[in-house]
């Protein structure tokens, strides 16, 4: 026992070793969480406090929940498999898979990722001859997904208040009804229809509370209100909830977490206090202090201020640079200088708030000829060429997927045109049957005997497949298909199509399924599962580049935090909204504790974005980091000298006016006050009519370049 909780400092002690009984845990960045949940788990089976099969471990992603059980594997002598640790979609597959019955599911029912729902949706408009422009899919999928989160149902939805919403409110209810028909469930359905079971089946729900005794949930900061509502019915009233999260790091409410939930757990489980994990064991001092700087300003937090016992280390770096272009060429010289220094690329992060600012980055590091890669980019199972081979194996194992049918009726071609496929879809309307059960009693003709070539060859698959291992029905699918001869005739991206290929076998002989009757089934479950992680590709040694919420949960020795100017970071969405800036904040708290080291701040006097020059001013999150943290770096280069604007040369009369209504005309010379930067002097101009600008020395901020349309002056020092 000594050496499970040897080197916890005394929070992590405190929070592995709390009663059992409900606790709220905030653990700051970088100060061990993960750590402090498996230890937790562990420590709990070590005392004899719970066995395995009363565990239940909930987290947001897959990569999680294997480190966890790697984790747990190495501290303690039981089988980790026993116990119920996943995300969310994964652990209510795990319960509706064992009652598929009381769920009103078919055995096989299949899940639909994201790109397979949009294309269910595209089907459903088309059906019901309504325009994707005037109910595009991926709003349609946003109100059902957004609507199954809440935890409603398209009967239970309030009366519709105009026509257009009344629309969308039968989309929903046409859309359950197809997924019923065709037996297949979105990622919002599987956790529906969990909380739905549970809350009207008691001997389930009794059954499964007196289980699961203690639940440890990760990244609590980002459950949502149904996510919460699930694991309330689990705990009922006896059992523990452990939930470790971050309120300071919560970013994700456009998926609809919600932070109040930590609030909530503390109120609803008689939690008196929540343990601080405030040690933070990943960044230098002047960092962290930065970080509680910026953070401190927002408003209901739950509070916590992170500290390090390994020095103050470097302060950051500022860069104010004339242009995006020239913020880009800094960026690449300091990533130049850093390989110099012995500093891997892959330990090198540059971030940035919206995806449409790494176009000028990529640019100029191509020209510099550094490798570089977008993190988050194409998928290993959202390529092409998987999902081929994917929706051949979900026809093997349920032909009545409609969407599998759809994707590969003509892959490779096999002479089934479009014509031909709405033909077959006017019959299933017609008959109101699937796909699969129209094209088995296609009429005569050239056209059905396509058709039928494509049935018979689904059903020698499906044969060949009784009784054959998973990664011999992968073969069968990518060979016998026709994929693998398709992608042999690809002279330009055959070869790593095929590779990828010969990966998905691989992944088919490396997996252990619970149920090895269920195999494919499983196999085809994770995948799915898996296809919305967020992992960076494998490749050669390379700079990072990705936004600031693709950063969450990684670090870096080195971090550029870009493009920080009021309106991009914090977002011009966010502007007018007090939650919606405490949002933008917790997210720069985000980018500034990923830097393990040396962290970068950098901005523009002007900027391109969505083809238009801006003139920002400086982000509000630049000026709320204490002076004394902070080293400004000069811009080495200087401006080209901005055109005279026309109307300094002329009468006082004919100049535009200032903003404090006093008429009088700005001028070159004059002495000036902006709410934010404080007193400064005009020392040039340009533009004219409504768009012009005016360059001012403030004593404090220095040269600023100021666009008058959205700098408040006024005249006077």
């Amino acid at each position: 026992m000594s050496d499970l909780l040897a080197g916890l400092n005394p929070e992590q002690l405190r929070a592995v070793t709390w009663p059992a009984k409900s606790a709220l845990v905030l653990a700051g960045a970088g100060s061990g969480k993960t750590r402090v949940l498996t230890t937790r788990i562990a420590w709990l089976l070590s005392t004899g406090q719970v066995n395995p099969s009363g565990i239940l471990a909930v987290t947001f992603t897959n990569k999680a929940a294997k480190e966890m059980h790697t984790r747990l594997g190495g501290m303690v002598p039981v089988n980790v498999r026993t116990m119920w640790i996943g995300t969310f979609h994964g652990l209510c597959n795990r319960f509706l898979r064992a009652h598929y019955r009381d769920a009103g599911l078919p055995q096989t029912f299949q899940i639909m990722d994201s790109a397979d729902q949009q294309a269910a949706i595209k089907r459903l408009l088309k059906s019901l001859e309504l325009s994707d422009e005037k109910y595009p899919p991926r709003a349609v999928q946003s109100y059902i997904n957004g609507n199954k989160e809440a935890g409603v149902r398209a009967e239970r939805m309030p009366p519709p208040m105009t026509p257009y919403e009344a629309k969308l409110l039968e989309l929903y209810a046409a859309y359950d009804a197809q997924c019923r028909r065709e037996g297949v469930v979105d990622f919002a359905e599987l956790l529906l229809r969990s909380f739905e079971l549970l809350s009207a089946n008691e001997a389930l729900r009794a059954h499964y509370q007196g289980r699961f005794r203690h639940i440890l949930v990760d990244e609590f900061q980002d459950t949502n209100r149904l996510q919460y509502a699930w694991l309330k019915l689990l705990a009922g009233e006896h059992n523990a909830v452990f939930a470790v999260g971050d309120d300071d790091q919560s970013i994700y409410a456009f998926r609809g977490a919600d932070v109040g939930n930590m609030r909530a757990l503390l109120n609803d489980f008689s939690v008196a206090e929540p343990v601080r994990l405030e040690q933070n064991y990943r960044s230098a001092g002047h960092i962290l202090n930065a970080a509680n700087a910026l953070i401190e300003r927002n408003d209901g937090r739950l509070g916590k201020n992170l500290w390090t016992d390994a020095g103050d280390g470097e302060k950051l770096r500022l860069y104010e640079a004339w242009s995006d272009g020239e913020e880009a060429e800094f960026i690449v010289d300091e990533v130049r200088g850093l390989k110099r220094e012995g500093v891997a690329l892959s330990d090198v992060a540059i971030l940035y708030r919206s995806n449409a600012q790494s176009r000028i980055l990529e640019h100029v590091l191509v020209n510099a000829q550094l490798p570089y890669r977008i993190y988050g980019g194409l998928r290993f199972f959202e390529r092409q060429e998987i999902k081929h081979a994917l929706a051949y194996l979900r026809l093997m194992a349920n032909p009545d997927d409609d969407n599998a049918l759809l994707r590969v009726i003509n892959v490779p071609a096999r002479g089934i045109g479009a014509r031909t496929i709405e033909g077959l879809q006017a019959a299933s309307r017609e008959q109101g049957v699937t796909l699969w059960q129209a094209a088995c009693s296609a009429g005569g003709g050239r056209t059905a005997a396509k058709i039928g070539e494509f049935v018979l060859l689904i059903e020698k698959l499906r044969a060949k497949s009784e009784g054959a291992n998973l990664a011999e029905c992968v073969s069968l699918a990518v060979d016998h298909s026709g994929l693998r001869s398709m992608y042999e005739q690809d002279k330009k991206e055959g070869e790593e199509r095929l590779a990828n290929l010969d990966e998905l076998v691989n992944a088919a002989v490396g997996f252990m399924p619970d149920v090895p009757e269920m195999a494919l089934i499983e196999f085809l479950t994770a995948a799915s599962l898996e296809a919305g992680e967020h992992q960076a590709e494998a490749g050669e040694e390379a700079l990072q580049l990705m936004t600031v919420h693709a950063a969450k949960g990684l670090e870096f020795d080195a971090v550029f935090v870009t493009g920080l100017e009021e309106g991009l970071f914090p977002h011009e969405n966010s502007l007018s909204d007090a939650k919606g800036l405490e949002e933008e904040r917790r997210l720069m708290y985000v980018a500034v504790t990923r830097a393990r080291q040396r962290l970068y701040l950098s901005c523009a006097q002007s900027r391109m974005l969505h083809g238009q020059s801006r003139y920002p001013i400086r982000s509000r999150f630049v000026d709320e980091i204490p002076g004394e943290l902070l080293h400004e770096i000069s811009s080495r280069s200087k401006p080209a000298a901005p055109a005279r604007a026309p109307w300094m040369n002329d009468a006082p009369a004919a100049a535009p006016k200032s903003r404090d209504g006093a008429g009088s005309a700005y001028r070159i010379g004059q002495s000036v006050t902006h709410a934010k930067f404080g007193a400064g002097v005009v020392i040039n101009a340009e533009g004219g009519g409504d768009d012009v600008r005016l360059q001012i020395n403030f004593a404090e901020h220095g040269l600023k370049w100021l666009d008058l349309r959205y700098a408040k002056l006024t005249v006077g020092g």
